[in-house]
């Protein structure tokens, strides 16, 4: 097996993890090449681990000379690896400028689930994320996100497949639109990973203009950090929402879920102790998503140092789940996961040198980087 460049090496030339076969087969055809190139290429990096340009025998001799002088495959390098009592894994993959993020697998009785970072850092500022506490430093390149998927699978060996990915780890995916897509492109790309789209899945706290653009670019499943249900609360606790509230997200929502007879969004709910699991609440949530095909993950919060918040006791989980429930609506409760190496949701916290500055309006971050 061929690993991939280190990502402090041959930073001058163009990378090829960066396209996807669309873009890859556009590089070719601008040299001269045909578009199939971009097949063959594909099919040498991902399904024969093959990253030696003179390896490629398929390539003519003039080709591969010309990538050999021209482009790299460069990834990202795992540094460090730890490995929790339940079996999930997490690793710290450093980025170029001394930036860390953090991935994650779920191992499960017949899925592997990879958790994937799009942002070093992330600059929405949810108030119960540990991530969001770290700032923000910049969006993560297609072959920074593909590139996690890539050492993961390697990392982990044939026994252990990674069935499932989700973008839920460091960062807001929808504010990395282009990246992400190409990214997520590339995962079911049948010449790659060959992952379903129904097990990829782009989680957004609801940048609704991207949610809109990706249901014409991109057809994958859909998680929503949700949280609350009802705009004074999800103000506080999702700022984006003060600039996209509740009425404009659910619709977006319902246009996103139309994609398909059996399409549904999944909504992600953290309890918080006294903030937003009362029976009241819950009433609120049946009667918000009454009219979107909804799935409902209730996520234990996850304490990490310094937070405001405390966990909903296991009774008060199951009463707001049996509300939900009696309603009709597909309610599962999350299991904590990777808890004890700080892998579980909302505690990736990564290396980041945060060029945020936070005196500048969200507002800003919402609409200047969905194109």
């Amino acid at each position: 097996m061929t690993n991939f460049v280190t990502a402090s090496a041959r930073s001058n030339l163009v990378n090829l993890l960066d396209f996807d076969r669309k873009g890859l087969a556009a590089f070719f055809v601008e040299m001269g090449e045909k578009p199939f190139r971009a097949t063959q290429l594909l099919k040498w990096i991902y399904q024969e681990d093959v990253t030696d340009f003179e390896q490629m025998t398929n390539l003519s001799k003039s080709l591969r000379a010309y990538l050999q002088e021209h482009c790299t495959i460069t990834a990202p390098e795992m540094l460090v690896e730890q490995v929790a009592s339940d079996g999930t894994r997490k690793w710290a993959i450093e980025m170029s400028g001394g930036n860390r993020v953090e991935t994650v697998f779920i191992p499960e009785e017949k899925r592997g689930t990879l958790c994937v970072s799009s942002q070093i850092g992330c600059a929405l500022a949810c108030t119960f994320c540990s991530t969001a506490k770290q700032g923000f430093n910049r969006n993560l390149s297609v072959s920074e996100i593909i590139g996690q998927l890539y050492v993961a699978q390697q990392r982990l060996g044939p026994e252990k497949r990674i069935t499932n990915v989700v973008m839920m780890g460091m960062g807001e995916p929808l504010l990395n639109f282009d990246n992400v897509v190409a990214a997520m492109n590339l995962m079911m790309d049948d010449f790659t990973f060959g992952l379903s789209k129904r097990r990829v899945t782009v989680s957004t706290s609801g940048i609704v203009p991207a949610m809109y653009r990706l249901n014409q670019v991109c057809d994958v499943s859909m998680a929503v950090s949700l949280h609350a249900a009802n705009d004074e609360l999800r103000n506080e606790l999702v700022p984006i929402n003060q600039k996209y509230p509740l009425s404009e997200l659910m619709a977006a929502c319902r246009e996103y879920a139309k994609q398909g007879p059996r399409k549904y969004i999944t909504f992600e709910y953290v309890m918080l102790d006294g903030i937003n699991d009362s029976i009241q609440d819950a009433r609120l949530l049946t009667r918000l998503l009454k009219k979107v095909p909804s799935k409902i993950n209730l996520i234990p919060f996850n304490p990490f140092p310094n937070s405001a918040y405390q966990c909903s006791s296991a009774e008060t989980i199951a009463r707001f789940k049996d509300v939900l429930h009696k309603a009709g609506i597909v309610t599962t409760i999350r299991k904590t996961r990777g808890e004890d190496i700080d892998a579980a949701c909302g505690q990736l916290v990564g290396k980041v040198k945060d060029k945020s500055r936070r005196h500048l309006k969200l507002q800003a971050m919402g609409s200047s980087h969905v194109g």
